[in-house]
């Protein structure tokens, strides 16, 4: 769930702890300091009184500073962070009730103490799996950390990590590559792990920004935001779905060459593994510098592997960089863009018709997902529920195994030539409501973005689509789109986009205009073309109630100007706040949209949200 969505579900005092940090940040002059001031200019009363989309925004300016907070606490080896943090930004963890935590939490100590007392047992057993070179590693390991812990005690100080010691430790680490459970396992093996109090627990990760927790709910929540910067804290470079997509792809001799270097039991099942693997936290990047490829293998055969890999089995082509560190960061880039991108391929119908049709024909698949993403609902395949986990329809479907694919894709009437997967996406679709959620991308042609999004359209056809498209959300506000009056008075010179017919020779005259640019702003123009419309109005004893325009923003001069004409009751709507009043209205009671509501120069969303909510 994004921050700015937490923040509109929360009070003040569950906001406070968050605030305060990003206040203290703020008062040291960050890197952003200029920015963040620009958008503090608008109020005197400090962050407190700044509205949530713009604490969001403050936030992703302030990251690097929360970052290097969250780096110190990490000096403080009691604090169990690493444990936590590992929890909390697992796929699904994002929204928890406290009891649920509390279940994750009790179970993550009692595992971690299971594997410490293996590892230990591994560390003397001569029929340890493990090669005497990992052993090896690990003891390095395990020295260097138990003197940088008890050197203090030695010198009668409390017993910390330094960061300077942790910057070398954590060096250490990476050159021996350790995956972080590695490191986990024998760093808790020097400190034995003691289970806290959640209440405890819950509160110092509250204390330190990084959760909000809801009293009226006893509910935990962490925004996307802060899940991908933990991510960099722990140094886990993609979201656990994008590293399973990637290991799908590999075959089982180098999965199990992967687990033989990392002490994971190479008996279990192939997915299994996989799953294993991604808990382990092995790195990303190392695993696609080293361990993927044929043993002996030259630079250029790499290269070609990871350009394979890439493009035919992830769908990536023109991974940019010469280098294999290169290509590999642009992978790294490639996922983070894709976690960022609220669109999720698919229209929300479509995803939810998937789910029900996923459900009919694998009955288990809802256990599997629960299970997989450890979420504490019975029924979880409903697209809103999943969406605001930031579960997507390709991961759903990148968790079901080939032969359930195959049975789904035959159940269906998939296509089933091709990829089965892109084959599913494309067969839910649902393309009119696809483009009602790239409504605001339409307005602004941006045929990049809605290429992404799966929408192949000429840029020749954006105007018309646009016009569509809006008199389609009239029509779901109630109003009566007469298309068969609006041509009775169309001339060849004026073309009326869009009729609201009232009845009682009353209309309102919809203007819809696309720009690639930012700021629409040619009023002269369309003000001698809106006049027009409206002489061809009054001259059949029309009542022109209303003239809106609709287009992807507006300048200031715009407005201005719009502001003052005498001549036309005209106000300026942009297409998201329309698209925004639309979904209100779904949720009101009202069977037709009240018009008077109409009556800013620039209609104003959150009044008219607010009104259609009483």
């Amino acid at each position: 769930m994004k921050l700015e969505k937490i923040l509109d579900k929360l009070g003040s005092i569950e906001k406070n702890s968050f605030i305060k940090i990003i206040d203290n940040i703020i008062s040291k002059n960050p890197r952003n300091i200029k920015e963040i001031n620009k958008i503090l200019s608008s109020t005197d009363k400090g962050l407190k009184s700044v509205d949530n989309q713009n604490i969001s925004t403050i936030f992703e300016l302030t990251e690097k500073e929360f970052q290097e907070q969250i780096n110190c606490e990490f000096q403080e080896i009691t604090s169990q962070l690493d444990l936590l943090i590992d929890i909390i930004i697992r796929d699904g963890n994002c929204i928890m009730k406290q009891d649920w935590f509390s279940r994750l939490y009790e179970n993550e100590i009692k595992h971690l103490k299971t594997k410490i007392k293996n590892l230990n047992a591994d560390f003397d057993k001569d029929t340890s799996e493990l090669s005497a070179s990992r052993v090896r590693d690990y003891k390095i390991y395990k020295a260097c950390l138990q003197t940088a812990y008890y050197n203090d005690v030695d010198n009668n100080r409390e017993a910390k990590i330094t960061s300077d010691e942790l910057s070398i430790i954590l060096t250490l680490a990476h050159q021996l590559d350790l995956s972080q459970e590695e490191e986990k396992l024998i760093n808790y093996s020097i400190l034995p792990v003691k289970k806290l109090e959640i209440q405890e627990v819950i509160k110092s990760l509250k204390n330190i920004g990084v959760i909000f927790y809801s009293n009226k709910e006893n509910t935990i929540y962490v925004a996307d935001e802060m899940v991908r910067m933990l991510r960099k804290v722990r140094q886990q470079e993609v979201a656990e779905k994008f590293y399973r997509r990637t290991l799908k792809l590999l075959r089982e001799p180098i999965i199990n060459q992967i687990c033989k270097d990392h002490n994971i039991d190479r008996k279990l099942s192939y997915s299994v593994k996989i799953e294993e693997i991604i808990k382990e936290g092995v790195s990303f990047t190392n695993l696609l510098l080293e361990d993927i490829y044929k043993v002996g293998g030259n630079l250029t055969d790499k290269k070609k592997t990871l350009n394979e890999l890439c493009e035919k089995g992830l769908g990536i082509s023109n991974l940019k960089g010469s280098v294999l560190e290169d290509k590999i960061s642009s992978l790294i880039e490639h996922f983070e863009n894709v976690e960022r991108d609220e669109k999720v391929g698919i229209s929300i119908d479509g995803f939810d018709k998937l789910l029900t049709e996923l459900n009919l024909s694998l009955p288990k698949l809802n256990k599997q997902i629960k299970d997989q993403f450890e979420l504490q609902d019975e029924y979880v395949l409903k697209a809103d529920f999943l969406l605001d986990y930031n579960i997507k329809p390709r991961d759903i479907l990148d968790l079901i195994e080939k032969e359930n694919l195959t049975k789904f894709i035959k159940d269906n009437g998939v296509k089933q030539r091709g990829d089965d997967i892109l084959n599913i996406l494309e067969h839910y679709k649902d393309v009119e409501n696809l483009y009602l959620e790239n409504y605001e991308n339409v307005a602004y042609r941006n045929l990049n973005l809605l290429k992404e999004n799966g929408i192949i359209v000429k840029e020749s056809e954006l105007g018309l689509k646009f016009e569509e498209l809006t008199s389609f959300i009239f029509q779901s506000l109630g109003f009566n789109v007469d298309e068969v009056f609006k041509n009775e008075l169309n001339t060849k010179k004026d073309m009326i986009d869009i009729l609201l017919n009232l009845g009682n020779d009353e209309v309102i005259i919809v203007e819809c205009k696309t720009s690639k640019e930012r700021g629409y702003n040619k009023f002269s123009t369309v003000s001698r073309q809106l006049k027009s419309y409206q002489n061809v109005a009054l001259k059949n004893n029309l009542r022109i109630v209303k003239i809106l325009l609709v287009a992807p923003e507006f300048s200031d001069d715009f407005v201005t100007d719009c502001e003052m004409d005498t001549e036309m009751n005209l106000s300026l709507i942009t297409a998201s706040t329309l698209l925004n009043i639309s979904d209100a209205f779904k949720l009101s009671k009202y069977k037709e949209f009240p018009h008077v509501l109409f009556r800013d120069i620039v209609i104003n969303e959150d009044r008219i949200i607010k009104a259609l909510s009483k």
